[in-house]
């Protein structure tokens, strides 16, 4: 089961809004096949692992094990169920990590594996494998996506200088990190002060995986359209409280001048299918998530220079922390939310499965 979460996370920042899973198929303790989901839209992990037994090990099959890191669907999507596929190749046994709660499955694939007469195991590694899709386990039992915030602040605890000074806060290995934390997750969110101050590209620039869905706070829409958040083919939404339209990759969406912002941001991932959000700034809109308690990670990059005065990097309540890192001179800090903890049933310290 260790082997098939590591292959799971092979398909990190591909397959959202599908989870990530992996497969492997054993005889006699021999490895006979192994598979992930790599590409959303494409065939599932259990399809992959039987795709790739050797014609000569083809025999075995129906003296073999499946391992797989979540419960195998049940239903017609973009692929068809793999349960199916599985009782087709007369599996005789299969070791599920976890059970599915998307409502489409939700334990109907486990018991239609046991009424074909398979023998089923779930559990092996179960908090492993659940903390592996906790992006997809969020959004299907949180009703919510997954809350990531993201800073950089000095050694003294400043996200930024005074006003009209410069510090550089992040160093190259920091800034490769963070476009590859961008790969990996679905939107990407900056209030109007960072949209108008730093004109930010919020792309992945790392060379794998997908660009993020861009998300700005522009209330009264006063930002100037030749920003780089206009340009470029990524899909980028205005959260706004005056116009409703869309052109192109451009989407103004209008909500109530009263919402609460991490409110009107669940609520368009829902409908757009993004199950996490990088929450990067500035500290207004960090401190809106917050106070509401509307988080779930947070991972501060901090670089050994000061800042004399300035703005004050926000305070985490109720937070675990999880790890610290060293990239080069900078310190990554990585917190939980204690609530996410909880749901997670983490311990102090981090899975090493974790995307």
């Amino acid at each position: 089961m260790q082997r098939c979460l590591q292959l799971a996370r092979w398909g990190a920042g591909r397959v959202s809004p599908n989870p990530l899973v992996g497969a492997v198929l054993v005889h006699q303790d021999r490895i006979i096949g192994e598979g992930w989901h790599q590409q959303y839209g494409g065939p599932h992990a259990e399809v992959n692992c039987l795709r790739s037994v050797r014609s000569e090990d083809q025999p075995l099959i129906e003296e073999s094990t499946l391992y797989v890191s979540l419960e195998p669907c049940r239903h017609q999507g973009k692929t068809p169920p793999c349960t199916d596929f599985i009782i087709a190749h007369r599996i005789p046994q299969v070791v599920v990590a976890c059970a599915d709660s998307f409502s489409q499955v939700n334990g109907e694939g486990i018991e239609q594996l046991k009424a074909a007469g398979i023998e089923v195991e779930v559990g092996v590694l179960e908090q492993e494998a659940r903390w592996l899709n906790r992006r997809f386990f969020t959004f299907q039992e949180r009703n919510r996506p997954y809350i990531i915030l993201k800073w950089a602040q000095s050694a003294n605890g400043f996200i930024a200088p005074q006003e009209g000074h410069r510090v550089m806060l992040s160093n190259a290995f920091s800034l490769n990190a963070v476009h590859q934390q961008r790969s990996r997750e679905d939107a990407i969110l900056v209030g109007y002060q960072t949209a108008l101050k730093d004109n930010p590209r919020l792309d992945n620039r790392s060379g794998y995986g997908r660009q993020p869905f861009r998300m700005v706070t522009d209330f009264g829409l006063n930002l100037p359209t030749d920003l780089h958040l206009f340009q470029g083919p990524q899909p980028t939404v205005f959260f706004n409280t005056q116009l409703e339209a869309q052109r192109d990759q451009l989407h103004w969406h209008k909500i109530d001048a009263s919402a609460d912002l991490g409110t009107a941001v669940c609520h368009f991932a829902q409908q757009k299918n993004l199950l996490s959000v990088i929450v990067e700034g500035g500290r207004k809109t960090l401190q809106q998530f917050i106070e509401a308690g509307l988080w779930d990670e947070a991972f501060i990059y901090q670089a050994p220079a000061t800042v004399q005065e300035g703005i004050e990097a926000p305070h985490l309540p109720r937070a675990v922390l999880m790890e610290q890192s060293v990239l080069a001179d900078d310190l990554l800090i990585r917190y939980v939310h204690f609530d996410t903890a909880a749901v997670f049933r983490l311990a102090n310290g981090q899975y090493y499965y974790s995307s």
